[in-house]
C-alpha cells in the first residue's frame, strides 16, 4: 500500500513544476510579456502606431528566435495572440486605450465561465487541473472534498478576474482622463495585475489540491499492529 501510495505520488508533477508548466519558467514569462511592455513604453514616450509597430515586431522577433533554435514558440506565441487583437482594434480606432479593451473582455469571459462551472458543480480549476496534473484523470470530480476545494478555488480566480475589469473598466471609461493617461494607465496595471495574481493563484492552487492529496494519501495506509 505505501510503495503504491509513493507511485502515486510521483506520478504528479511538483509544486515548482506545475507552476513552471503553466508560465513556462522565468524564460516563458519573459517572452508573453515583453511585446505588452514594448507597446506600453514606445506608446509612453512616442506615438499609438510606432508603438503598434514594435509590440508586434518584438512578437515576431522572439517566435522566430525560438524557431531559429527548434525551440517551442508556444509562450511566444502567447504574446503575440495576446496583443494581436488588441493592436488591429487599437489601430482602426486611432485609440490607445482600445488595446486593452479584449483583454478587459477576456478577463471577463473567464470569470463569467468559472462562475458558471461552479453552479454546474464542475468548477473550471478542476478541469484544467485533471489536464494539467493528472493526465486528464477523473478523480476530482468523485472526490467529494476535492470537488470542494476546486470549487472554492475557481471561485477565487473568478473573484480575481473581476477584480481585474472593475478597476480596468473605471479607468477605461473615466471621463477625467484623457486617452493617452487612460492608454498609459491601462498599460502600468496590464503589467501589475498580470504575472503577480496569476503566479499567487497558480502556487495556492498547486498548494492547496497537493495539500489534500497527501493527507488522503496518509489517511488510507494501514495503521502497523502494535
Amino acid at each position: 500500500m505505501t510503495s503504491d501510495v509513493s507511485r502515486q505520488d510521483e506520478t504528479l508533477p511538483t509544486f515548482s513544476e506545475q507552476v513552471a508548466d503553466q508560465l513556462g519558467g522565468v524564460r516563458g514569462m519573459i517572452e508573453s510579456g515583453i511585446p505588452v511592455i514594448a507597446f506600453v513604453l514606445v506608446n509612453i514616450v512616442w506615438a499609438l502606431k510606432p508603438a503598434l509597430i514594435v509590440a508586434v515586431a518584438v512578437a515576431l522577433a522572439i517566435a522566430a528566435f525560438r524557431l531559429s533554435r527548434r525551440q517551442s514558440v508556444r509562450h511566444a506565441m502567447n504574446g503575440l495572440y495576446g496583443i494581436g487583437i488588441g493592436a488591429l482594434l487599437a489601430w482602426r480606432t486611432g485609440s490607445a486605450k482600445d488595446f486593452y479593451l479584449p483583454g478587459i473582455l477576456l478577463s471577463l469571459a473567464y470569470a463569467v465561465a468559472m462562475i458558471g462551472s461552479v453552479a454546474a458543480r464542475r468548477p473550471l480549476v478542476g478541469w484544467i487541473w485533471s489536464i494539467v496534473a493528472d493526465k486528464g484523470g477523473t478523480r476530482w470530480r468523485d472526490d467529494a472534498p476535492l470537488r470542494r476545494i476546486f470549487g472554492w478555488l475557481t471561485l477565487l480566480w473568478a473573484a480575481t478576474y473581476l477584480a481585474k475589469v472593475l478597476v480596468n473598466s473605471w479607468v477605461y471609461f473615466a471621463d477625467a482622463l484623457t486617452d493617452d493617461q487612460k492608454a498609459s494607465i491601462l498599460g502600468i496595471m496590464r503589467i501589475a495585475l498580470g504575472f503577480p495574481p496569476y503566479l499567487l493563484l497558480l502556487a495556492l492552487t498547486a498548494w492547496a489540491v497537493r495539500r489534500h492529496l497527501r493527507v488522503q494519501d496518509r489517511a488510507q495506509v494501514p495503521a502497523l499492529p502494535a
